[in-house]
């Protein structure tokens, strides 16, 4: 039997289970090639520029990646041969103060950040950190503010009114009255959709309404702390029944932006990106300097205050642990 090109669902201890191009869905393991590079990596799972074969850089499987798969003699056990190049990938600083990259999810075409408008209580300037991942990562991404049904009319629009100006689009939805169900999912047809946010939104339950064939296990949300328990342990990659995939991600209470240089910020928040030329210093930081477009913006309420304000928070944190990944 010869090679079949499959993607990565999900993975554990090694074996990974894939989707075939015919629809069947396999359990996997590494070839000891594959196996032996992704040995060579770092203990803290960042990235390294060993090779398996000349000029062909080492990258360490994740849900979403293409594979080739072949089977053994009798058909019996299949194999991953080769991981294909990817077209994009949702990464994040790996956790625990790790060093280095953490790919959540390979091949995503657009990040779906979903938070709460009430239990837990929503802070938009934790989306903002969710977004700018996303456009570090040259990912397309929409905002879904789930349990409406929490709040007054109009109070999640309200709280939420800056991403739509700032060219995202905002999903409300409810899975007890169904608000949103239907435009959500037309949203995801046909897309690789990486789904993230805080713990106990909603996720799981979001997912299972919009697709109830999916049965995720659903977690509760702890009326002590005000925080959900994670409820999935990994990323897995759902195939959808009107085409596509959904990723569901783990909830994700404190996240680092990788890679992103303090002075590449500004472009992450993309309300500011066409004023960028307008500033008299090219690498203005937009705090102090002189004839800064962005600033004058906001004084004239062109420009969220408050997406300013998470702006300086973050263009703060990356400076201080510039170097440091």
């Amino acid at each position: 039997m010869s090679a079949e090109r499959a993607v990565v669902l999900s993975g554990t201890g090694g074996v990974w289970q894939v989707r075939t191009e015919s629809g069947e869905t396999r359990d996997a393991s590494m070839r000891g090639r594959l196996k032996k590079a992704e040995g060579g990596r770092r203990s803290d799972g960042s990235r390294r520029r060993d090779t398996v074969a000349a000029g062909a850089e080492v990258q360490k499987l994740a849900v979403g990646d293409e594979v080739l798969v072949e089977p053994d003699d009798r058909g019996e056990t299949w194999a991953i041969a080769e991981i294909l190049p990817r077209r994009s990938r949702l990464a994040r600083r790996a956790p625990g103060g790790g060093y280095g990259e953490r790919v959540v999810a390979a091949n995503v075409d657009q990040v779906v950040v979903v938070f709460a408008a009430a239990r837990p209580e929503p802070h938009p300037r934790m989306l903002d950190r969710f977004l700018v991942i996303a456009e570090g990562n040259d990912l397309a991404a929409r905002v879904v503010i789930n349990k409406a049904d929490l709040v007054p009319d109009g109070a999640p629009e309200a709280l939420f009114a800056d991403y739509p100006r700032a060219g995202y689009p905002l999903h409300v939805t409810s899975i007890k009255t169904g608000r949103g169900i239907d435009e959500l999912r037309e949203a995801l047809a046909g897309r690789t959709s990486a789904l993230s946010g805080p713990s106990g939104v909603g996720k799981s339950s979001l997912l299972n309404t919009l697709y109830p064939g999916l049965n995720l296990r659903v977690g509760e949300v702890s009326e002590s702390v005000n925080k959900g328990r994670h409820t999935t342990v990994g990323a897995l990659l759902h195939p959808l029944p009107d085409g596509g995939f959904v990723v569901d991600t783990p909830g994700l209470r404190e996240i680092g932006m990788w890679g992103l240089a303090p002075e590449e910020l500004d472009r992450c928040f993309r309300e500011f990106r066409q004023l960028l030329e307008g500033c008299r210093f090219r690498d203005c930081t937009h705090r102090q300097e002189p004839d800064c477009a962005v600033r004058a913006a906001v004084d004239a309420g062109q420009l969220s205050a408050a997406r300013y304000d998470s702006y300086l928070r973050l263009r703060t944190e990356l400076e201080e642990t510039k170097g440091v990944w």
